[in-house]
């Protein structure tokens, strides 16, 4: 028997299409804030952020708190989404927003992928990348607790599927911000069929979805990019929406697919299959430069 999720039937389902619109301008609007204050005023400097991209272009990173902090501020504010789905929102974005700058600060780079941090633990040595994993998953347990478990009328087997999918979700999104505007267009495409179709879902995607549209310019023009910290982030509020509207199966689904590309990353390179897929290739490179 598929379990109805229990946020289902609650007051977000009456959120008219104009109010989920005006969150997402509020989105883009916040996001494009903060971002503008930050590069005003960079914590720590602006060296401190300063990255090469793929194509070894100056880029900054101070996108990612940018994102992190307006969609934080955006689920926190949803409008008419159950107090315990904005909780479990502003949980897992704002810690893994947190724990993905904690990474793009500290981190080395030189142990990369599920396999590297594995192969640093079985040395003894627990990478910056390795710490952000186990971060992830305790936020996203957490946050599937707090919106599917026993106390939100769901189960134990439906807090732990949900939060399995708020944290692969969170790390898949992060595992394609290799190109300029690729994460932040897998969000989009990803978030948009919740935001349309309304309920609890869209109403919490609405200004996450907002803010990454505001970071896309600057990072399709190679000036800034998301990094560990709006990846994690952007992924992480994708999961949490889905882990609000979906059935216990429909969960098990998602954890599936999540687990399933994770693994597949670890052998496949997501940019040579897009290079070579038509169609894929068109979309990833639209709007960035030649």
């Amino acid at each position: 028997m598929t379990r109805t999720p229990p946020t289902a039937h609650l007051p977000a389902g009456h959120v008219p299409a104009r109010v989920r619109a005006a969150a997402v301008v509020a989105g883009a609007a916040v996001g494009q804030a903060a971002f503008s204050a930050l590069l005003a005023s960079p914590p720590g400097g602006s060296a401190r952020w300063a990255r090469r991209n793929a194509r070894d272009l100056p880029v900054t990173l101070l996108e990612g708190p940018a994102y992190a902090l307006a969609a934080v501020l955006g689920v926190a504010l949803a409008p008419r989404v159950p107090l315990r789905a904005r909780v479990a929102g502003v949980l897992a974005v704002g810690a893994a927003g947190g724990l993905g700058a904690y990474d793009d600060l500290a981190g080395s780079g030189d142990d990369r992928g599920l396999r590297g941090h594995l192969a640093a633990l079985r040395r003894g040595r627990v990478t910056t990348g390795a710490a952000k994993l186990a971060g992830l998953g305790a936020a996203g347990l957490t946050a599937g607790a707090v919106l599917r478990g026993p106390g939100a009328g769901g189960s134990a087997v439906e807090a732990v599927l949900a939060g399995g999918v708020v944290a692969g979700s969170a790390n898949l999104i992060n595992l394609l911000d290799l190109r300029p505007g690729r994460a932040l267009k897998a969000g989009l495409l990803a978030g948009a069929p919740a935001l349309v179709r309304g309920g609890t879902p869209g109403a919490l995607a609405a200004a996450p979805l907002g803010a990454a549209l505001a970071m896309l310019p600057p990072d399709l023009g190679e000036r800034s990019m998301l990094g560990d910290a709006g990846a994690n982030a952007l992924g992480a509020a994708l999961g949490v929406c889905a882990a609000a509207g979906s059935s216990r199966r429909g969960l098990a689904v998602r954890l599936t697919l999540l687990a399933a590309l994770t693994l597949a990353s670890e052998r496949v390179s997501f940019t040579k299959v897009i290079a070579a897929t038509p169609g894929l290739r068109e979309l990833d490179a639209f709007g960035r430069r030649a």
